[in-house]
């Protein structure tokens, strides 16, 4: 009964759905305050409705209700509790749940927090981000309904993919839709702010804390993602520019940009058309990544395997937001006149380089993804984009981004002179140099990657850390903490964002240029050195997990005559799925990591060993971290900011639409 409440509720919420879709708009259209009132009720059923559905989904998952054909596919009754709720999004069907739930969270939540928009901008968000959801409504309904039941029910399923029983993968997607599902909500804005016909500073104001919180649960999700597909899949990397992981890619560079010009529109009200492109693109990012995992096209450990008919569906949503929104741009172009007026040598300046870098990149990773498709399809060739095109064509402009933020960040809006920003970064400067210098004196190759990487990371670190000591003002060092601790947080955010990014740049640079791999047979008892480390092979013993069996290896790590630490990397084997898995054993530090990771028995005897020292890799996650942290402090002095601009624009004569 529990079941069938959710999909009705489910149904129901579509109905709302469509109410809310088209009342609302009719209401701001002609001036009818009581329709237009329709949307934040609306929104709020939607989303209630939406959340008793995926909370029946989740019901039948945790008592393996195996009526329910993708509880069957996808749970079994020994998997780990853990792995059963985490099974509901772990497929097709409960993914694109949890999509159109966090569809309708947002707009919850613009309905909650929205009380400071101009009612008729307000109904117009709302009713567009319904009109998204009530598109995944229809998809999940007429093409992937997770309450499809079985008329014989199975007396236990088929388990989760081996590879999604991961802690890592547990809590990935739900940041991951978070960011690039939240981006929706962006969408909803510019696309009504078109209808509206008003660009103004306030819409950027109230625009920029949900791009920036869609940004921030992107980051972690991403950094969750490359944390996974380091230790899960026993490889040793952490991106291997895999199509779905740059589906998730192209959205954050774009929602990156597209929180540096909703700035400028803020503070100058200029790159007005820009940045409302920004807004219709980044979520269109996000349903191309949607169609690129669930039509078929490509093979990725990551996508799920669907047929083409779900293909078909969501290229055609993709046609129509994406085909609708950008004529309504066209049309609109006239009312998005930018009114501020900067020079060559200012912030505004150094935002629109950011921006046009950040898009060319986001451009090269899309060529990179889409070309063995195009390549396919039209030229019939059968080509691969790996890694090498991408380290080639995307490296170069992160390198230039790298180079110009401490500036940027340093530059007074309107007109400066960049000889006083420079001057002031001298010290950071130096370091950058000095610390380049030594990690090129101190390696044993000749390559330029690592000292390069160094040297880029300790620019945006010192640099951040200059621009807020700068913000400080003159005076003693008890006067400068003490503005310090006065500073809008925002400020330190930015700062602390800066940072992260030279965190992650240091620390990709430095696992790429200075790896160690060492791939051996090896006996039981035998002692093996790799780098400045030994590796012992102690035995290898049989385990049966509870829905797995193990060939688990007990392996001591000694650093001269000293024991550091024993590991147990394992390979398993899923008996109900029929698949095995790689289980790297890791001793983490700070500075370095150890990575173990057991292969197959041998016909002359001893086994298979990989084992990787990797310096700084921890660095990589850190630096996604620490950017995070430092969003979060920017969307914590946000709120108080938008609400001003609010309070200023109710007291301004709106415009009429068009």
């Amino acid at each position: 009964m529990f079941i069938e409440l959710g999909h009705f509720a489910l149904t129901l919420a579509f109905a709302i759905a469509l109410v809310q879709m088209v009342i609302p708009l009719i209401g701001a259209q002609k001036g009818w305050s009581g329709w237009m009132a329709v949307a934040e009720p609306a929104a709020t059923a939607q989303f209630l409705l939406t959340g008793f559905s995926f909370a029946a989904l989740t019901y039948a998952f945790v008592t393996s209700d195996f009526s329910l054909r993708v509880v069957v596919a996808n749970s079994h009754t020994l998997k780990p509790m853990l792995y059963k709720v985490s099974g509901v999004w772990g497929n097709h069907e409960g993914s694109m749940l949890l999509w159109v739930l966090i569809v309708t969270l947002f707009g919850a939540m613009a309905a909650w927090f929205g009380g400071g928009l101009p009612p008729t901008l307000r109904a117009r968000v709302l009713a567009v981000q319904s009109s998204i959801a009530v598109a995944f409504f229809a998809f999940i309904l007429f093409t992937s309904n997770p309450f499809e039941r079985l008329a014989v029910p199975p007396f236990n399923g088929q388990d989760l993919n081996p590879l999604l029983q991961d802690p890592g993968l547990a809590f990935h997607p739900p940041f991951l839709y978070l960011g690039y599902v939240g981006l929706s909500i962006c969408f909803s804005f510019a696309v009504a702010a078109l209808i509206e016909g008003r660009v103004d500073a306030a819409w950027g104001r109230w625009v920029r804390p949900w791009t920036l919180l869609a940004w921030i649960c992107l980051t972690i999700g991403i950094a969750l993602g490359s944390w996974w597909a380091y230790y899960e899949l026993g490889w040793g990397g952490f991106w291997f520019w895999d199509p779905v992981e740059n589906a998730s890619f192209m959205p954050w560079l774009i929602a990156a940009a597209l929180l540096h010009s909703a700035i400028v529109v803020e503070k100058r009200e200029a790159l007005k058309s820009w940045t409302i492109l920004l807004a219709i693109v980044a979520f269109g990012f996000s349903l191309i990544g949607a169609f690129i995992t669930r039509s078929g096209v490509i093979t990725s450990v990551h996508a799920f395997a669907s047929d083409p008919e779900r293909g078909v569906f969501l290229l055609l949503i993709l046609a129509v937001f994406m085909g609708g929104a950008l004529t309504l741009f066209a049309a609109r172009a006239s009312v998005m006149e930018a009114k501020g007026v900067f020079g060559l040598a200012s912030r505004e300046t150094a935002l629109v380089l950011n921006n046009i870098l950040l898009a060319v990149a986001a451009l090269v990773v899309f060529v990179g993804t889409i070309w063995p498709l195009v390549a396919e399809m039209f030229f019939d060739r059968k080509l691969s984009v790996g890694a090498p095109f991408f380290d080639m064509a995307f490296t170069p402009f992160m390198m230039v981004l790298g180079l110009i933020m401490p500036i940027g960040a340093l530059l007074p809006w309107k007109r400066a002179r960049i000889g006083v920003a420079l001057r002031k970064l001298v010290p950071a400067m130096i370091l950058a140099v000095a610390l380049g210098a030594l990690a090129y004196a101190m390696q044993s190759g000749k390559t330029a990657l690592g000292p390069v990487g160094v040297a880029m990371g300790a620019w945006l670190i010192s640099g951040a850390a200059t621009d807020l000591l700068g913000r400080a003002g003159r005076g003693g060092l008890g006067a400068k903490l003490s503005r310090l601790t006065r500073l809008p947080r925002a400020d330190w955010g930015k700062s602390v964002a800066h940072a992260g990014l030279g965190i992650s740049m240091l620390g990709i640079a430095a696992v790429t240029a200075w790896q160690q791999e060492d791939i051996r047979v090896t006996q039981i008892g035998e002692r093996f050195e790799v780098g400045a480390y030994g590796v012992i092979l102690e035995k290898v013993e049989r385990i049966e997990g509870p829905n797995y069996i193990s060939t688990t290896a007990t392996m001591s790590l000694w650093k001269g005559d000293r024991q550091i630490s024993t590991l147990h990397p394992e390979k398993r084997v899923y008996p109900v799925a029929g698949m095995p898995t790689t289980e790297a054993a890791l001793d983490n530090g700070l500075f370095r990591d150890l990575y173990l990771v057991i292969g197959d028995p041998q016909e002359g005897g001893g086994w298979a060993v990989r084992t990787y020292v990797k310096p700084f890799v921890n660095w990589i996650w850190l630096g996604a971290l620490v950017m995070a942290l430092g969003g979060g402090l920017s969307l914590s002095d946000r709120r108080v900011r938008v609400a001003a601009g609010a309070r200023k624009s109710r007291a301004a004569t709106p415009v009429p639409a068009e």
